[in-house]
């Protein structure tokens, strides 16, 4: 499903920062969009590289909540959901 909206990024990142947290954003995204979902490596992967970048828990927070507000999908129950799981991938649905 293609969207048009701009994702929460810092205005002082560098051009590999924000390509680091997008990374991490369409790895969420394709966890709730994509029939088999994600990886959880890939994602585990994408979120270690996010966090090169937001290093402050604060920080991850805002920002998770603002791309929630913006795509429906939360940042925290998807990797809540990538730690927790045996299976080797993790498909997310809005509200569950």
């Amino acid at each position: 499903m293609l969207k048009n909206f701009s994702y929460p990024l810092g205005n002082d990142w560098t051009t590999d920062e924000i390509i680091s947290v997008t990374d991490f954003y369409r790895q969420v995204e394709d966890a709730y969009e994509l029939s088999q979902g994600v990886t959880v490596s890939a994602l585990l992967s994408a979120y270690k590289a996010f966090k090169q970048v937001v290093t402050s828990k604060s920080q991850e927070k805002q920002l998770g909540k603002q791309f929630e507000q913006l795509t429906g999908y939360s940042l925290y129950l998807t990797l809540k959901a990538a730690r927790e799981t045996a299976k080797k991938s993790v498909k997310m649905t809005i509200g569950g």
